[in-house]
């Protein structure tokens, strides 16, 4: 993973960076679910780039992006005049892919009699091209994502039982943004620079009440959504301090007065009973923070904002190690 840029140090994101180097040694198949926008090709990357296989080709395909009668094509290849068009032989993503990893996105959305025959390339590493009788065979790590529930897919008879048991083999779950509150910082600070290099409109500061805007964003597009949303205010920031566009300001989410007073007080008695548990102690690994899966910049904006006075913790300090700070590893979102 030397060469990717995989962002964050939440829990969640720490615990999913240790489950990827303990899965990508093996050549077992892995099913990559979660949200749109939350990274997935981006971690199948990562399983590439921590296996054996590295050297060799990471091919991607969207199964959704791909009409029905072309996808077994491009999977798996065709002979000259297989079909209407087919003027010349081509191989198929799993002859591109020999010896590395086939990323397969979307997968639930594979028609379902195009299943068997993914079947039987995951089992037994072969097949045939359209409109040849020769079996080819390959050596292809695949991982599969999708964005929908394939145990109830196969509930309705729209996905295969045994390809879904087949590929789910290795499961990895991928936490939304919202419960990653704490890298959205970080994520932040990585889209900045790399958009203001790109737009040649130097960024030098990005203000507390911007990050407690994004923070408190419930992201139903995620990290891409996140993206997209830095690279606007980048392009329309008059100077060199970050300004959101209005449009995320008006989506985040405005309860009445009666509700925001009660979500306020549940809010309050919940930083307090967490400051409480910490001793008071808002930054660091066992920091109220850190607990709360929030910046500790931000928990301060909440403290003030809900009239909670800081206090003294009574353990002694130690000495901040790198443990506190956000760390960068390497892939594009």
């Amino acid at each position: 993973m030397a060469t990717l840029d995989l962002i964050g140090s939440s829990p969640r994101f720490r615990a999913l960076l240790t489950e990827v180097e303990r899965v990508a040694p093996v050549d077992s198949a892995v099913l990559i679910q979660g949200e749109t926008g939350t990274g997935k090709e981006v971690i199948a990357k990562a399983i590439h780039e921590a296996s054996p296989r590295r050297k060799n080709h990471f091919v991607a395909l969207n199964c959704a992006a791909i009409p029905s009668a072309l996808l077994e094509s491009e999977l798996f290849g065709h002979e000259k005049g297989a079909f209407t068009g087919a003027w010349a032989p081509t191989i198929g993503r799993f002859q591109t892919a020999d010896g590395g990893t086939l990323f397969l996105d979307e997968i639930g959305d594979m028609p379902l009699e195009l299943q068997p025959k993914l079947l039987r390339v995951l089992q037994e590493q072969e097949f045939e091209r359209l409109g040849s009788a020769q079996t080819v065979r390959v050596n292809v790590r695949v991982v599969a994502a999708t964005n929908q529930d394939l145990a109830e897919l196969v509930n309705k008879k729209l996905f295969r039982a045994d390809l879904f048991y087949r590929l789910n083999v290795i499961p990895i779950c991928l936490p939304p943004l919202r419960e990653r509150a704490q890298d959205i910082l970080a994520l932040t600070e990585f889209f900045v620079a790399k958009f203001a290099a790109r737009l040649n409109k130097p960024i030098d500061l990005i203000p507390d009440e911007v990050v407690a805007v994004l923070e408190a964003h419930d992201w139903p597009g995620n990290i891409r959504e996140l993206q997209n949303v830095i690279e606007r205010a980048v392009l329309f920031s008059p100077g060199s301090v970050l300004r959101l566009p209005l449009g995320l300001k008006q989506t985040v989410k405005q309860p009445s007065e009666s509700a925001a007073r009660t979500l306020a007080d549940a809010d309050r008695e919940h930083i307090l009973e967490t400051l409480k548990q910490t001793d008071w102690m808002i930054g660091g690994q066992d920091g109220a923070a850190n607990r709360l899966g929030l910046a500790r910049t931000t928990l301060i904006y909440k403290m003030r904002k809900l009239g909670i006075e800081t206090r003294r913790s009574s353990r002694p300090r130690g000495i901040r190690t790198l443990t506190d700070e956000q760390f960068y590893a390497a892939a594009n979102w």
